[in-house]
């Protein structure tokens, strides 16, 4: 591949100019031409799969597969199965081989989603696969070699989980011989125009993109967005469905962003047409932004978003700590309603659990919650 398609391949895949992704992009380069494993980090909802991806096409093992596999989506019961594969009859309900994912993926890449949360049993497991490049499927005896790139990632501070004894050193040591960082959204919030186009060109049947004013730009600037290139790429859709055809101005933003973290926001009655906004000036660089409902009676967007809340909505003044305020209040909320039981509760708010779980510890809602819903004095991390 030469020089010049390397490049057009990888800003095709890689959205942005900053300095930030010019390093992550130069990275990436001497990422894809050696075989070393790759560990990569960075804020959830940042890019990582992205990079794993762009990794793998311009690598020599190109051609050949290139799995994905989330570990924290995976039973513990059936991770070492589904990794490294299952004899027929080895355990009750194995009818059939199973050929795993590492062989699956062999003579190309396998991507190891987030990382942090494989269970230690499984990290000496995987210890033995990658210093060996063998695998023993579960109730064989066959050494089954195996030419795979590992790419691993997380969100999680491994630093940490290695000093408190959920992750093991010599595992870390042997994924991150190349070590790569992904950028938060906020880190390089010149590139969201570029972001924005992208997402727009992306969507699906769309007839009329709506139009992103400057004001919109300077205010989605000034967000810290927390959910980074996903939560964007959240509101770019959700602009697609309010605002066809029409301007995005800076109010707008405040409501789409807002709208993340409450109820599913749908107008009482049909919309004749687009929702209409009360457009104000553009905030100062600096100055929190919220939403303004329209001036009109008709019934709109950002009218059944206040209805959502109160009949009258205050003014936020910080626009950052409202949204964790309400984060919180959803996390607690989904916990009194089952009862404790973590996996429950994070299904009913359609996030993963061990996302649910950092959610939980971030904000203390652990230790809080255990007098007042779960059975027997504790949650069920179930």
């Amino acid at each position: 591949m030469t020089d010049a398609n390397l490049e057009t391949l990888l800003a095709s895949k890689l959205i942005g100019s900053s300095p930030k992704m010019q390093q992550l992009r130069m990275l990436i380069k001497f990422a894809g031409r050696c075989n070393s494993s790759i560990l990569i980090t960075g804020p959830s909802g940042s890019g990582k799969e992205v990079v794993a991806d762009a990794i793998h096409s311009i690598s020599n093992r190109a051609p050949s597969p290139h799995v994905t596999v989330n570990c924290g989506a995976l039973p513990e019961q059936l991770i070492e199965s589904e990794l490294f594969g299952h004899e027929k009859g080895s355990f009750t309900g194995a009818f059939n081989k199973h050929v795993g994912l590492f062989e699956q993926s062999n003579n190309g890449t396998i991507f190891l989603d987030e990382i942090g949360d494989m269970p230690l049993n499984m990290q000496v497991k995987l210890l033995r696969v990658l210093e060996t490049r063998i695998v023993n499927r579960v109730g064989g005896n066959q050494n089954i070699p195996i030419d795979v790139r590992v790419i691993a990632a997380t969100h999680k501070n491994l630093a940490d989980s290695i000093r408190g004894g959920s992750f093991r050193e010599d595992l870390f040591y042997r994924l991150c011989v190349v070590p790569i960082e992904v950028p938060a959204l906020q880190e390089r919030t010149e590139d969201i125009p570029a972001l924005v186009a992208h997402f727009l060109d992306n969507q699906p049947n769309i007839e009329r993109h709506p139009t992103f004013t400057s004001e919109a730009f300077a205010a989605m600037q000034n967000y810290s967005w927390p959910g980074n290139v996903r939560e964007l790429r959240n509101v770019v859709e959700r602009a697609t469905v309010f605002f066809a055809g029409k301007p995005v101005n800076a109010q707008d933003i405040a409501t789409l962003i807002q709208s993340d973290l409450n109820k599913p926001i749908m107008p009482s009655e049909p919309a004749t047409s687009a929702p209409a906004f009360h457009v104000l000036p553009a905030p100062m660089t600096g100055q929190p932004i919220a939403p303004v409902p329209p001036a009109t009676a008709q019934s709109s967007f950002a009218e059944t978003f206040a209805s959502v809340h109160q009949a009258s909505t205050p003014v936020i003044n910080d626009l950052n700590a409202h949204l964790q305020n309400e984060e919180r209040r959803i996390i607690k909320h989904a916990l009194e309603n089952s009862h404790g039981v973590v996996s429950k509760a994070a299904r009913s708010i359609n996030i993963k659990r061990t996302t649910f779980i950092d959610k939980m510890r971030k904000y203390n809602i652990d230790k809080e919650i255990e007098a007042v819903v779960a059975p027997m004095g504790r949650v069920e991390f179930a």
